[in-house]
């Protein structure tokens, strides 16, 4: 089987963009992959956090990944910190990448923000994410489309330094989301929901209560002229409701379009409130079970122990070829 590799960040609650983009095609590939999926807290730390919320942040990702439908059984689960190769090979990665490359990574223009001095961890970001995935001899990634730039970089990275050295490391390919899968922004429907939105009305996390889910959805940002149709450049608002509503029911976007069709966008909103809470309710429910259990940590520590295994044998490849150790 092929293998895969993914992570998510440790920072606060999950929202559904994170769960519709990337995270159900997590539970989706573990029945006929080989999947290790990591909570990246080493990533999470490129700007400042409070070690305390960290900790239970990673927690609560590791609890969400079993709660949404991974199976330890199936799959690695793992935190990033606990496995040393991902520092070790990440400073291998620097040394053969150029800062030329990695400044023209939009992410890190958005983030840094024109400013003249930014912490480093920022401008190398995607070679750490490079060292997660070139780590376990991955063949697929699956991410959101917003992460193209960097499975690019990594499949750079890869393929130079196979180059020098050949057979090195396996080069990865990203799986990215189906179309219509990208959740916008609920009072910004530019731009791409969000975790470190200001306004918590922006997102509907995987564990709000029903009333907060309620209430994200009426407010959400649409237009003024009152037709519901699927056209995201003209109508981004109604066009992002209707594609979460799809993503949650299975139902094409077309055929809910047309049974609105003459209806108001509050008739759609109510709809999606309802199709929303019952999607997410079942999560909710396995996560209060998961997250405050021994087990939890047990399914950590295992998955730490079963992806260091593979990690030292990418590790001992690359430190022979590059001459390290002795």
């Amino acid at each position: 089987m092929k293998r895969v590799f993914s992570g998510v960040q440790p920072t606060g609650n999950l929202h559904i963009g994170n769960y519709l983009g990337a995270i159900r095609q997590f539970v989706e590939l573990q029945n006929d992959h080989e999947c290790i999926y990591c909570i990246v807290d080493e990533h999470a730390i490129t700007v400042p956090q409070d070690p305390a919320e960290l900790k239970q942040h990673i927690l609560d990702v590791a609890a969400l990944y079993l709660a949404v439908g991974i199976d330890p059984k199936k799959s690695i689960i793992f935190v990033q910190s606990q496995v040393s190769g991902h520092a070790e090979l990440g400073w291998i990665l620097c040394c053969n990448s150029y800062t030329g490359e990695l400044s023209r990574m939009t992410q890190f223009k958005a983030k840094s923000g024109g400013a003249e001095s930014v912490g480093t961890g920022l401008l190398t970001y995607p070679v750490l994410m490079a060292a997660d995935i070139l780590l376990y001899d991955t063949d697929i990634v699956p991410v959101g489309n917003d992460q193209k730039q960097h499975i690019e970089i990594c499949r750079d990275i890869a393929i130079r330094v196979n180059h020098r050295f050949e057979g090195t490391f396996v080069v990865p390919d990203g799986r990215f989301m189906k179309a219509g899968a990208r959740v916008m922004a609920l009072d910004d429907p530019t731009a791409k929901m969000s975790k470190s939105a200001v306004n918590t009305h922006s997102r509907i996390s995987l564990l709000d209560e029903d009333s907060k889910i309620k209430k994200s959805i009426m407010r959400a940002t649409t237009d003024s002229d009152g037709e519901i149709r699927f056209d995201p450049e003209n109508k981004p608002g109604v066009s992002n409701l209707l594609s979460i509503y799809s993503a949650f029911s299975g139902e094409s976007i077309d055929d809910i379009a047309g049974r609105f069709a003459g209806k108001g966008y509050g008739d759609l909103k109510k709809e999606l409130v309802a199709v929303t809470q019952q999607a997410l309710q079942p999560i909710k429910e396995n996560f209060q079970e998961i997250r405050h259990s021994d087990e939890l940590i047990r399914i950590l520590e295992d998955g730490a122990e079963r992806a260091n295994t593979i990690a030292e044998k990418t590790m001992k490849r690359v430190r022979d070829n590059f001459g390290l150790g002795i």
